[in-house]
Order: structure tokens, then sequence, then C-alpha cells
């Protein structure tokens, strides 16, 4: 849960967005632009967070005062090797914000630190990650709590979707390209596996109003509604007017157990009157950024 230390938004001084060359450090900061606030954007160019001075660089950067938003990491995390190059990045990130007096950090992690359940998913379900990729991300968690001495954010989206996803994963994005490249998206089994997917704009907005808000504490950052693998490739061969859904013989077991649903009451009490886009709407306005027609 949220707690707000500023009641009334206001505006931070200056956010420093680590991360900004990804696909949620960009919105975030180009949500905070078009915001009026002042924003640094720290890439790879600028700061490599495997070197072996990355804490040293990445504090030069960082003054008295900034909020942070934390998007930098190697994700999605599959492998021993990537989980410690996660690490290494993480002891960097954590040392130079140790460093500066700041006014605020906001941690972007991952829902994928939560065990699996057959009710909705809340700030409070325990935390046993079974991947890599979870792992990853509670002891990024632990590292910040543990580290950090500025108020303390830690934000934990569940699978983002939105134009210019670089990752292209198993999903809308992947499943909008490929009907408008005119491909058939073929399923693992019949797609029935039921799961919530939230659009990179609503991060970058329930983000923008953790900043505003300097809120402390954790939030789950969903939309309370799973939909079906099959009913969002059905939206997508829609959306691009080609392309066939197809299922296919599955090999293993569903993910998480064919569902994962969140409550999203925590984010109604933090801030009411956000309403997260519907999944068709928000996908209707990916496919329009990407494929503009005409």
């Amino acid at each position: 849960m949220l707690h707000h230390l500023n009641v009334v938004p206001v505006a931070p001084s200056r956010v420093v967005v680590i991360g900004a060359g990804g696909f949620v450090g960009a919105a975030v900061a180009e949500r905070l632009t078009q915001a009026g606030v002042p924003v640094l954007r720290l890439t790879r160019a600028e700061v490599g967070l495997l070197a072996p001075d990355a804490a040293d660089r990445l504090a030069a950067h960082l003054r008295d005062g900034d909020s942070v938003v934390a998007a930098a990491a190697i994700a999605p995390c599959k492998t021993v090797a990537m989980l410690t190059d996660n690490a290494v990045l993480t002891l960097a990130l954590v040392t130079a914000l140790s460093r500066v007096a700041l006014a605020h950090v906001v941690n972007i992690g991952s829902d994928a630190v939560f065990i699996d359940q057959t009710v909705p998913l809340t700030e409070d379900s325990p935390k046993a990650p079974d991947s890599l990729h979870g792992v990853m991300h509670l002891a990024r968690e632990i590292a910040f709590h543990s580290t950090v001495t500025a108020p303390l954010a830690i934000l934990r989206p569940t699978l983002i979707y939105g134009a210019d996803d670089p990752h292209n994963g198993y999903g809308p994005n992947q499943f909008r390209r490929k009907a408008n490249r005119g491909e058939d998206v073929t399923l693992f089994g019949e797609g029935e596996e039921r799961r919530d997917h939230i659009a990179v704009d609503d991060v970058a907005e329930i983000v923008c109003r953790v900043l505003t808000h300097r809120s402390t504490g954790d939030l789950n950052l969903a939309t309370g509604v799973v939909t079906s693998f099959r009913a969002i490739a059905t939206l997508a061969v829609g959306l691009a007017g080609a392309g066939r859904v197809i299922g296919s013989p599955r090999t293993g077991p569903m993910p998480h157990n064919g569902y994962r649903a969140f409550d999203i009451a925590a984010i109604a009490k933090a801030f009411p009157g956000f309403a997260p886009l519907p999944l068709a709407q928000g996908m209707a306005m990916a496919q329009a950024a990407e494929f503009p027609k005409g």
C-alpha cells in the first residue's frame, strides 16, 4: 500500500529517469515532460551500469533534492548469467542512490515476485518467485529497502503492452505485429490462460502520480481484468484486418496455472478517479500509433 508524503500533489524539482532508453523508462520520461517536470534522461550511453565505475558515474549525475525513477534492468531475466548481471547492476544503482540526499526514489519492479494463487493478488500476497526473473526482482526490492535511505516506492507492473515495445513477447504486442504482417497468430494450446495486461501509458501515468504525491510503500500495477490469450489474439487480428488465430498442441504446463489476476483496490485508494485503459481500447491505441493508416 502507498502512503502519500504530499497530500496535495507537488511537481518534483527534477526527476532522473535511469533506463530512459527502455520501453517503460521512455514512457515515464515523456509523461513527465508533458507535465512540465524537468527530466534528466539517463541511458546506457550516459551510464553503463555494468561498468566497474558505474556507481561513481551515476552518482555524478545526481544532486540533492532529485527524485529518481529506477527503470533500468536486464529483462526478462532468463539465465543465471543475466541474474548475476542484474545483481551487479542493482549494486551500482543502490550504491549511487545512497550517496545523495534524494527527495524520492521509485523502483520499477515486477509482479513476478508473487507466488501463484487462485485468487486475485494484492500487495500483501506471498512473495515466493519460482522464476529467475522473479528472483531478480525480489532481490532488487530487498536491496533497495536495505540500502536506499530516501523515501521509497516499489511499483510492480504486470504484463505491459503498447506501441514500440522492444521485447515483442507472447501477447498483445507480438500478436498485433504478426497480424499486421498478415501472419497467423499461433497460440500455446488454445490460448486459454487468463492474464491481466496494463498499457504502458497507464504505467507512466501512475509513476507520475506517485512522484507528485511523493508516495512511499508498494503498489501493484494492473487493471483488475483478466483476458484469455485467445481473446487477445482475436482482438489483434480484428484490428489488423488480417491473419487467423490458430491453436497448437501444448508442450508444457500453463504458466501461473493459467490464471493471474489482481485486486486493484490499492490503486483506487491511492489515486481515486484513476481508471486503467480497457485492453481493447489500449490495443487500438497501440495499433494506431504503430501502424497508422494512410
